[in-house]
């Protein structure tokens, strides 16, 4: 028997094709993950199974609730009318929405991935978790309450029957995407689609939603689709996996098998680009050069709040620091401080010497999102040549010839120059944003989250074009990040801030593989393996055991 079994699913939008013709199926009590890049139909396949998706798009095939998996799929009215039981379990494929609706959130749930807004932040979260509760059930509003404060004690939240009061914004986000999980698990389904439901949150509090969900598969028995891009959660979390590219399923099978021994090339290539903890051999100690970069005591207060306190750090030219921490550390304070955007409640800057707004000209900077970033009214040509313009260092042809050096360098053809932001993918947009920042050749470059938006193989693109344009142009480096795999494969020194203060810094290798603070080995703990062997060996050793060797 199967929970949910999805048969020859396709989905068009006019004549785009986004999902062709796949076949998958969940068991009761597993955890199956629908991996892929952006744009491999994931999402649209999520969607589809709820019936979630604009009237542009056209289903065709087959997606059943219940059932026996290996009953032959036939047309539609061979497992009885959509939405009614047959022999092969419910067809939601086709169904109306007075059907879909008695099936979302009591037999299958959706956890999305962004908490902040898929919850209202004009209602408490107990008033929203109530609701969903009596729109299924016939409950008292006291009795809703009631069965609120349990999901959020179930989820894990702390002293519930207080924060069953709170609205969305005094909530962390860890706790915020635990009460999208309470709202889930509120009438008992026996199928949760988990879309992305980490990606936006930091490494530890990432561990905490994988081992809640695993707890809850294990108590409950509740079966899981996952639905990321990030093959470290998979191999954390998942009992199979199903890859999907270009709307195509090309492979499935048991997580084990498809990390030893992946069968087609893509799903190779996807695991290859994984940036591992550990893999990347010790960097050279440079020699002691002029700093690029200096903050001494640095301590930045927003009213009674001190965001920054006693910070010193320093980088030399053509050395690339790290700068590590979860959400709300301070690290992007500091790059702004860094870049002479925020001044200093105390302490001082120094860039090349001299004050950092002073030194403007001779810095680069990388912001996390590049769609957001770039203006969408400019051509490709003004977004890279943004700089050149206002700081008038070229004109006319020695502009364009300019810009086409600068494009040609983060491996981008010199068509695109007049192409607009949206005509480009997040990868290609992100190199765009790289091209801006090295547009005045700068001898500091600070990049806050770079690559955090990007699936895991343009990640590794845009790693290895940083990596080699750091080397051959030499310019120091702040690299911000919270994916302490991907500044491993990047810095040579690394800085951990835990509450805007520094807690450890040195040498990458050290750092991360034999930290020294508990705060950086509980970082280092969380980052999960992509191996699943490993991993799942890795759960059973006591907190204080876990290293990278």
């Amino acid at each position: 028997m199967s929970v949910l079994t999805v048969s020859g699913l396709s989905v068009s939008f006019g004549a785009v094709q986004a999902v062709r013709g796949i076949d998958f199926a969940v068991a009761p009590g597993e955890i199956l993950a629908l991996v892929g890049e952006s744009c491999s139909g994931k999402s649209v396949t999520a969607k589809a199974i709820l019936g979630l998706l604009p009237d542009t798009a056209t289903v065709r095939g087959s997606v059943r609730l219940g059932g026996d998996q290996d009953s032959p799929r036939g047309p539609v009215g061979a497992q009885g009318e959509p939405g009614e039981e047959g022999a092969g379990g419910r067809e939601l494929v086709g169904a109306g929405e007075e059907a879909l609706r008695r099936v979302r959130g009591t037999e299958v749930a959706m956890v999305f991935q962004e908490p902040s807004t898929a919850l209202n932040p004009v209602h408490t979260v107990g008033w929203q978790i109530a609701a969903v509760l009596r729109a299924h059930r016939r409950l008292t509003r006291a009795q809703a309450r009631q069965e609120a404060v349990r999901l959020l004690d179930l989820v894990g939240i702390p002293d519930p029957a207080t924060r069953v009061r709170y609205y969305p914004h005094q909530l962390s986000g860890g706790q915020k995407q635990r009460v999208v999980i309470a709202l889930a698990l509120a009438n008992e389904p026996s199928l949760i689609i988990a879309d992305e439901p980490t990606t936006a949150l930091d490494v530890t509090v990432q561990a905490e939603i994988l081992s809640l969900l695993r707890d809850l598969r294990d108590r409950l028995g509740t079966a899981i689709l996952l639905i990321t891009h990030n093959m470290g959660v998979v191999a954390d979390l998942a009992d199979r996996v199903a890859v999907m590219h270009r709307g195509e399923l090309v492979e499935q099978a048991p997580v084990a098998d498809l990390f030893d021994r992946p069968t087609r090339a893509y799903t190779r290539e996807l695991l290859a680009a994984v940036p591992r903890l550990g893999h990347r051999a010790p960097a050279a100690a440079l020699p002691a050069p002029v700093d690029a970069l200096r903050l001494t005591d640095i301590s930045v207060r927003f009213k009674d709040f001190l965001a920054v306190q006693g910070v010193s750090l320093h980088i030399g030219q053509g050395e690339v620091v790290g700068l590590v921490g979860e959400s709300g550390s301070g690290k992007s304070t500091l790059g702004r401080v860094a870049a002479g955007l925020l001044h200093p409640t105390t302490g001082t800057v120094s860039v090349l010497g001299g004050d950092p707004r002073t030194a403007r000209r001779h810095l680069g900077f990388v912001f996390q999102d590049p769609g957001g970033s770039l203006n969408p009214r400019l051509s490709i040509e003004d977004c890279v040549g943004e700089p050149l313009k206002v700081h008038k260092t070229l004109r006319g042809n020695d502009y364009r010839a300019r810009v086409a050096e600068l494009l040609d360098s983060v491996r981008l053809p010199a068509s695109y120059a007049k192409r607009r932001p949206r005509e480009l993918s997040g990868g290609q947009r992100q190199r765009v944003g790289i091209a801006r920042a090295l547009a005045l050749n700068p001898a500091l470059l600070i990049a806050d989250e770079p690559t955090s938006a990007l699936d895991v193989s343009v990640q590794a693109a845009v790693l290895d074009l940083l990596t080699d344009l750091q080397r051959e142009h030499g310019f120091a480096c702040l690299f911000i990040s919270h994916d302490l795999a991907v500044v491993d494969s990047l810095a040579h020194r690394v800085a951990v801030l835990h509450r805007g203060q520094v807690v450890e810094q040195g040498p990458h290798h050290e750092v991360l593989r034999t930290p020294t603070a508990e705060y950086t080995r509980q970082l280092v703990a969380a980052v999960p393996i992509p191996d699943p062997t490993e991993q799942r060996a890795r759960r059973t050793q006591p907190a204080d055991a876990v290293s990278i060797a």
